[in-house]
């Protein structure tokens, strides 16, 4: 006999950096709200602790990176993965929010009943010996916080002649502890924050390590440590000193974006420069630095104390712009003829992106199409009732964007009890409303998927800026009852 659903107000999915702060902001703000964390891993972290590769680390500074609530108090303002990952499990630790969690629990579908106002949950049990048994929720509420990509598998092209190549082949996804680079010659192919971050960090021991490019990324360098964060840090306490820096860095990080949009050509000209100053006058900065596009058009990668120059200028590392021919036995061969050697090729080609995790998901038996509907505030769809989604910024720390979103759901379910709703669902009637994509980057792994994503519209409350400043006059202090979203 099946087993009863265990009936939760809140069911949160995805024990990450955005789950655990979920978990944070409803136990503080809807202290009454009982809830669930279920994670198909088995253990906190998600990012962080999938992602092994050597060298991995944020691109994001931890001031706007960390959670609102809770400081970061390293000297080190580009934090490592493990450095990361502990932050995340300490929060979790700290805050009881442990004892919420049910690991190895991979929910597949999510369906919504309007008569008993609330969500079915399935889930996928997984246990030790790797069986599994189908488990039911129940939920008045469903916050959707497991990312953005696909985490059973990257993206890698077809490369032809992979089968021929005598070494190994490694996706940093899926890198292993067994891989032993020491010595070794590695290609690296690709030319984002992966990659950026691997070739510096592999060529203290490879006997050499290549970057392999199709087109170049803007790279930028920044000091891993912030000396002026850690001087505010001595004068002020720490609460304190943790929002000032935050500020600041959002309102550079503001101030920067509308520069690289507004004046793209200036941009460009600073950044170029930079890396022309950091590899000396003779390097070929046009050839593997300059990219065919403008600026902020897709992310910019981060080098700390510059790392990466310091590797092809020392000859440890070297950039390559070129397109791949095939793979050989030996290695790649380019479509200019010319040969790179490898005994491991590392394909940093980039993530698959995934609409809510993947679930299936539907309203009154009616199958929900992500890919034909609108998001409201970046968080919720429209017609889909009490449910949202943890969605970070593209041009900004993921954080950010992300308790924004938690502090809105805690404000929409203590509206919804003040005034004995049981739901609440956004609905589109304006006909001026026009659909766009909801992503405006021209990045390899946006461009593959942005078809299937949900769309923003034309104007608020569908419209997604981009921007933290218009999210917290929307989001904090915006009106609950905005005449869009319906109240039953």
């Amino acid at each position: 006999m099946a087993e009863a659903a265990e009936h939760l107000d809140v069911i949160i999915v995805g024990a990450g950096l955005s789950g655990i702060g979920a978990g944070y902001h409803l136990q503080t703000k809807c202290p009454t709200k009982s809830y669930l964390i279920l994670e198909g891993r088995d253990c906190i972290g998600g990012t962080w602790d999938l992602f092994r590769y050597p060298g991995i680390r944020s691109d994001s500074d931890m001031f706007t990176l960390g959670y609102s609530f809770k400081p970061w108090t390293d000297p080190k303002a580009i934090a490592d993965g493990p450095q990361i990952l502990n932050y995340v499990r300490e929060t979790a630790a700290e805050n009881g929010i442990e004892k919420h969690i049910r690991f190895r629990h991979r929910v597949k579908r999510a369906s919504w009943s309007t008569p008993d106002a609330r969500w079915t949950i399935e889930a996928e049990r997984i246990s030790g010996d790797g069986a599994t048994e189908l488990v039911c929720f129940t939920c008045n509420f469903l916050f959707l916080c497991s990312g953005y990509y696909k985490y059973e598998a990257g993206y890698t092209p077809e490369f032809k002649g992979a089968a021929d190549f005598a070494g190994r082949i490694v996706h940093p996804q899926k890198w292993t502890e067994d891989i032993d680079y020491a010595g070794k010659r590695v290609v690296v192919i690709g030319s984002g924050a992966t990659a950026v971050t691997l070739v510096p960090e592999l060529a203290k021991k490879a006997a050499q390590v290549t970057m392999l490019q199709r087109s170049p990324t803007y790279v930028v360098s920044r000091p891993a440590q912030d000396p002026v964060a850690n001087k505010i840090r001595r004068n002020l306490p720490t609460r304190l000193a943790y929002h000032v820096i935050r500020w600041r860095n959002v309102m550079w990080g503001m101030f920067f974006f509308q520069l690289s949009r507004r004046r793209p050509a200036k941009v460009k000209e600073l950044v170029l420069k930079g890396v022309q100053m950091a590899l000396g006058p003779d390097y070929d900065v046009a050839t593997h630095f300059t990219p065919r596009y403008n600026p902020w058009d897709q992310r910019l990668c981060l080098v700390p104390d510059g790392d990466l120059f310091k590797a092809i200028r020392e000859q440890r590392a070297s950039v390559v712009t070129c397109e791949i021919d095939t793979f050989t036995r030996d290695g790649i061969r380019l479509k200019d003829g010319s040969e790179l050697a490898a005994d491991i090729i590392v394909t940093a080609t980039g993530l698959v992106l995934q609409v809510v995790g993947g679930l299936d998901v539907s309203v009154d038996g009616r199958a929900v199409d992500f890919a034909n509907t609108l998001t409201y505030k970046g968080m919720m769809y429209a017609d889909v009732p009490n449910m949202a989604s943890a969605f970070g910024y593209t041009n900004a720390s993921w954080t950010l964007k992300c308790d924004l979103t938690c502090e809105y759901v805690c404000r929409l379910i203590n509206y919804m009890d003040r005034h004995n709703f049981r739901q609440c669902m956004p609905h589109n009637d304006d006909p001026e409303i026009t659909a766009q994509p909801s992503l405006d980057f021209t990045s390899g792994y946006v461009q593959r998927s942005v078809a299937k994503m949900p769309k923003q519209g034309s104007k608020q409350p569908w419209r997604l800026y981009q921007n933290y400043a218009l999210d917290i006059v929307s989001l904090r202090f915006g009106r609950i009852d905005d005449g869009v979203m319906r109240y039953s």
